[in-house]
């Protein structure tokens, strides 16, 4: 069996990841891969974590988690998605973006430490990022996160590299927030390894998402007549179509932050690429491109 970690991040795909996994949890059972509701291993992963302090679990209390988590008696690959894997969000920002990441990851592994594990994670430009995360803490009553930080030297990279060191061998795969309305279904099929082929239900939600009604209606009339052939060609007509169909306030994010000039939202943006670059360099990490 093979455990696999999707890790968010926070305010990228909001859940709709899981949800079309579990929506499609029957066609996917039948290829031996499991994909349990959330509300059976948030919370107990977490507390198991917690009891463990660092330590790993015996065997005995492995197969008694498994036996929480999922009802199927074995399964070749074990679904588990949670963007506070990483942290919660309150957190996320200490000094560096989830600066504990790699730490709280390697807890979470330890508690199946025999079975193999891979890890998916989106990534934000942070100009984007920063403001929705901001957003989500302040409204649960916590305190500003950004307060006395320089977000034009916050790097994704730095977190997936404690990962990577602290759960070494373990292969990571990463994609751009930003591409996902074109890439969703190689991140579906990334995640949960289904065979190629496989009809998913709503393996376009995230691009409904940006595209007007009548522009889905449009395209999927067209991909059905029309079968793309392949990834790319599947990804021309999804852009044909968003050209002319693309909800402009979905597609066009305002940055408005005290203090955040366009020349500070561009450095960043500029920034962000060069570490997206960095990170496609990355032994060990898979890049999901558009």
């Amino acid at each position: 069996m093979r455990i696999v970690y999707h890790l968010g991040a926070h305010c990228t795909d909001e859940d709709r990841l899981v949800r079309c996994l579990l929506k499609n949890r029957a066609v996917l059972a039948e290829q031996g891969i499991i994909v349990p509701s959330p509300t059976r291993y948030r919370k107990l992963m977490r507390d198991t974590a917690v009891q463990l302090r660092g330590g790993t679990a015996t065997v005995e209390n492995q197969a008694l988690i498994l036996d929480q988590i999922m009802e199927e008696a074995e399964a070749e690959r074990l679904i588990l998605s949670w963007d506070s894997f990483l942290s919660f969000p309150a957190w996320v920002i200490r000094g560096s973006l989830y600066a504990a990441a790699g730490e709280r990851i390697r807890a979470f592994t330890r508690i199946f430490p025999d079975i193999d594990t891979e890890f998916h994670l989106a990534i934000r430009n942070p100009a984007t990022f920063l403001p929705a995360l901001q957003s989500k803490v302040l409204a649960k009553g916590h305190e500003d996160i950004l307060r006395g930080v320089d977000p034009v030297e916050l790097r994704w990279s730095t977190a997936i590299e404690e990962i990577l060191a602290r759960n070494p061998g373990v292969p990571m795969t990463i994609w751009c927030d930003e591409e996902t309305p074109l890439i969703w279904p190689e991140v579906l099929q990334a995640v949960s390894g289904h065979a190629p082929g496989t009809d998913l239900v709503d393996n376009d939600e995230v691009l409904a998402m940006i595209m007007s009604d009548i522009g889905l209606a449009r395209m999927r009339t067209y991909i059905a007549e029309h079968p793309p052939e392949s990834v790319a060609q599947r990804r021309r007509v999804a852009t044909a179509f968003l050209e002319r169909f693309a909800r402009a306030d979905r597609v066009e994010v305002e940055v408005d932050m005290p203090g955040w000039t366009h020349e500070v939202v561009a450095e960043m943006t500029h920034r962000y690429l060069e570490d997206v670059e960095y990170i496609r360099q990355m032994p060990g990490v898979t890049l999901i491109e558009a």
